[in-house]
């Protein structure tokens, strides 16, 4: 099994360490915002049913 040899550690940590770091960046750059906003104009038409 490569994961139980010494010589594929650095690859495996790497290959980590860049995907999550990507994860992270696609995540925070262009889903979050998206959901942030959807919550904000939820909270505004809440606010603008309860005063009629």
């Amino acid at each position: 099994m490569p994961q139980l040899i010494p010589y594929f550690f650095f690859n495996q940590i790497l290959f980590s360490f860049v995907s999550l770091f990507a994860i992270i960046y696609i995540f925070s750059k262009y889903l979050l915002p998206l959901f942030t906003f959807q919550q904000v104009i939820r909270i505004y038409i809440t606010k603008l049913s309860k005063k009629n």
